[in-house]
């Protein structure tokens, strides 16, 4: 291999392990164990328009991704497919699918390729290997992974909370304007006896 190559290839490493070190990321991790973490990674091309993790997926579940370069349409499906909505548009320094690196499960959301993509992908298999080769840079990869997840739940749990409010509010607006609505047919008078079909002209 040339040594233009060669310098090449460590410059890509390096690139890579700065955006691993970011806020879209892993911005926990220390810049030299993210250079560790990068040469675990196998780098990945993604077309426009391809899908790089559907949700409710339990197969294509034992990676995560982080991006290198182009930019990714997050979308959850809360019902039909058609339903989706779109949650974010992530760009490079972003890390996707690392919930499935951890569990295993199903997927919680759609990742689209909006652009052509370049990513860095992680799969569990060298997850392992890292654990084996490198125990203490695996862990610390692990507590930034699940930091990083934690952080996402106390974000939803407040966005859950505020939506708890305003319906909890408009609760009280329904309830108050049911309560109205009843005082008024309560106050309204009765209605006129209805004529007998047999009575005759008065």
């Amino acid at each position: 291999m040339s040594s233009d190559k060669v310098h090449a290839g460590q410059g890509a490493q390096l690139k890579a392990a700065a955006l691993l070190v970011t806020d879209g990321a892993l911005v926990e991790l220390s810049a030299a164990d993210a250079r560790q973490v990068v040469g675990y990674m196998q780098p990945q091309r993604v077309s426009a328009g391809r899908v790089v993790i559907r949700a409710g997926d339990a197969r294509r579940n034992d990676f995560m991704a982080l991006v290198l370069d182009g930019e990714v349409t997050v979308e959850n499906a809360p019902g039909a497919m058609h339903e989706s909505m779109v949650v974010s548009v992530l760009g490079p320094g972003s890390l996707i699918g690392e919930m499935g690196i951890v569990d295993g499960g199903a997927r919680s959301a759609t990742c689209t390729a909006t652009t052509d993509l370049m990513l860095g992908v992680l799969t569990r298999d060298a997850l392992l290997q890292m654990m084996e080769d490198r125990p203490a840079v695996a862990a610390r990869l692990m507590l930034a992974i699940a930091k990083r997840i934690a952080d996402h739940l106390r974000e939803t749990n407040r966005k859950l909370m505020t939506l708890a409010r305003v319906s909890k509010a408009l609760q009280q607006e329904l309830d108050a304007v049911h309560a109205v609505n009843k005082r008024l047919l309560d106050q309204a008078p009765p209605p006129p006896p209805a004529r007998s079909a047999a009575a005759g002209p008065g």
